[in-house]
């Protein structure tokens, strides 16, 4: 999956087109994490922006990330990356998660055209 992640600003809350396309697998992936992502809810920007989105995880350190679809369907990363650029450990998170979301996607389809098969994720 290269360049899951490109950047498209909008006021102090930024939208970041990616590849990623299924909620579900979005929410499993984070969760492999050890994140504990919630359904949709609102961002809060600065004064009165908001964003709202279908999923919305807390990192360890206070910051929200969020994914509302997109118009080409889909999800796109919404959040502040003023506050964002500070974390040390985005840039592995976005790469952990791109990792756990391809494997997640890679065996779905694999479990589509083999319906017999017994696929499953290792720790």
């Amino acid at each position: 999956m290269a360049n899951a992640w490109s950047l498209a600003t909008m006021s102090h809350l930024s939208i970041l087109p990616t590849v990623l396309r299924d909620t579900h697998c979005l929410a499993a992936s984070l969760e492999s994490l050890g994140l504990h992502p919630e359904a949709g809810g609102v961002l809060n920007g600065f004064g009165p922006e908001r964003q709202r989105v279908e999923l919305r995880v807390t990192l360890p350190d206070g910051l929200t990330l969020g994914w509302q679809r997109s118009a080409d369907g889909g999800l796109a990363l919404v959040a502040d990356l003023q506050r964002l650029s500070r974390s040390r450990d985005l840039d592995g998170l976005l790469s952990r998660l791109t990792r756990a979301y391809a494997a997640r996607e890679a065996l779905a389809a694999a479990a589509r055209h083999l319906p017999d098969a017994v696929v499953s994720l290792g720790a």
